[in-house]
């Protein structure tokens, strides 16, 4: 078990070490081969168990890929008052390229692309068949979203330019477990080409994955994941269609009430979480969704501030408009916050069932279909006066469809990727603003000799 561990640490560090004053610069007791020392299936799980570990942490889906997204996109939706100054920059706009958590959730989401890539390299050494392509749809899917994840915030939006050749991110499909391979200088793609990996990456998982895949990703969640990438892309059909496989699988169902998802861990409504429990959990005191969504005696540094005005946009009557929000009790009483995020030891929703319906009836309706439901069907499946407390909308128009998905998912990570994607702005900053692109990690270019460009305006 301490060789897994070494193997997991050690091929995290290489990928810390990629923003060094040399690409990687490794010292030599750190450069063994990490391919060497993967013998049998227990290793190859162990990389891929690290790489959810990586994900779990509050650089990624433990806080940032969750939280930052809202940052992003806060006027009139919600305010930082927290101390933390990366994320005051962020919700101001006013990153720089040595930002705290602009490079940190960059280096960790390549440490999980190392991860996984050194898992496809040594996929052949896992002697049970099923195993075998189980990590190997794991590793896939690892791989696909954290490039997905990338280029979403370190990139302008798809759409951007004409044929998407703006600059991406770095492709990562060859591991890093030796000092030549840590001194390799990679330019970055285009978006067109990031997304075209994704995509790849995702459909790869789709044909290896099972149905079910107990707390880890399956088939569906690959599905999930891509219905998310064609609808950043516009791809209505696509979308509608990847949905549609995830909502007939027969496997997720909304919960009956708002706060169950969030409230207990992995309800038939939630399709990918991420799991945490008092020992193993992004944090209670300076990461984790809790830590600074919460307002609670004891529980929460209340930095992020809900908006009273978003709240009234809701619906009269409607139960996620008093159920979501409430009036804090913590550091901060008599503002409002996010009830989402209550707990720094709960399960993270990444991705709930409510998206898939709200993508099919977006598509549908866009498009003038009913795959798989009449839109009127899939968004009554969100709002219905069980669930929510109000009827359902009878023939909804699209703004009635956009209104329910900005309502439903608040606070949930997806807020300046839909803007961006319906062109919408936020504040004075347009949705293609240079502003709301994240830089690329100073220190990261520099060790590239300039091969990684920065983003304009930085």
């Amino acid at each position: 078990m301490r060789k897994v561990f070494y193997i997991i640490a050690m091929s995290f560090c290489l990928l810390i070490q990629f923003s060094c004053k040399k690409i990687l610069d490794v010292a030599p007791e750190q450069s063994i081969e990490a391919g060497n020392a993967i013998e049998n299936d227990q290793d190859v799980e162990a990389l891929i168990i690290g790489g959810y570990s990586i994900m779990g942490r509050g650089s990624l889906y433990g806080t940032n890929l969750l939280m930052i997204p809202d940052l992003l996109a806060s006027e009139d939706y919600c305010s930082w008052r927290g101390t933390f100054v990366s994320y005051d920059d962020i919700s101001l706009k006013q990153m720089t390229p040595d930002n705290a958590d602009v490079t940190r959730t960059w280096t960790d989401a390549y440490a999980a692309i190392n991860n996984a890539n050194i898992v496809l390299e040594n996929i052949d050494k896992v002697q049970d068949e099923e195993l075998k392509k189980t990590l190997q749809g794991e590793a896939y899917f690892i791989r696909g979203i954290m490039h997905f994840e990338l280029v979403r915030l370190y990139a302008l939006p798809w759409g951007a330019t004409p044929g998407n050749s703006q600059m991406g991110v770095v492709i990562k499909t060859t591991p890093t477990t030796t000092e030549d391979q840590a001194f390799l200088k990679t330019p970055r793609s285009s978006v067109a080409e990031v997304y075209k990996q994704v995509i790849e990456d995702l459909q790869a998982a789709i044909q290896v994955l099972p149905d079910d895949n107990g707390t880890r990703a399956d088939k569906f969640t690959a599905y999930a994941f891509l219905s998310r990438v064609y609808m950043q892309q516009q791809d209505y059909v696509k979308a509608r269609d990847a949905a549609s496989e995830v909502i007939k699988s027969g496997k997720y169902k909304m919960n009956a009430s708002i706060s169950a998802v969030f409230a207990n861990k992995n309800t038939d409504e939630s399709i990918w979480e991420i799991q945490q429990n008092e020992q193993n959990n992004a944090g209670d005191a300076n990461d984790g969704m809790a830590t600074f969504y919460a307002s609670l005696d004891g529980i929460g540094r209340a930095d992020v501030r809900i908006d009273a005005g978003f709240i009234d946009t809701y619906p009269a009557g409607d139960y996620r408009s008093t159920g979501w929000y409430y009036e804090g009790t913590g550091r901060r009483p008599g503002n409002m916050y996010c009830s989402k995020w209550l707990s720094p030891y709960q399960n993270l929703p990444v991705v709930r069932i409510a998206e898939m319906y709200l993508n099919r009836a977006e598509c549908n309706q866009r498009l003038g279909t009913t795959v798989g439901a009449t839109p009127q069907q899939d968004l009554a499946q969100i709002r219905n006066e069980i669930r929510v407390g109000l009827d359902p909308v009878v023939n909804p128009g699209l703004q009635a469809i956009l209104d329910e998905r900005f309502h439903e998912l608040a606070f949930e990570g997806t807020r300046i990727h839909d803007l961006r994607r319906l062109h919408l702005a936020t504040g004075d900053f347009d949705w293609n603003a240079n502003e709301l692109v994240f830089p690329i990690p100073q220190r990261d270019v520099d060790a590239s000799e300039k091969i990684i460009k920065q983003n304009p305006g930085y």
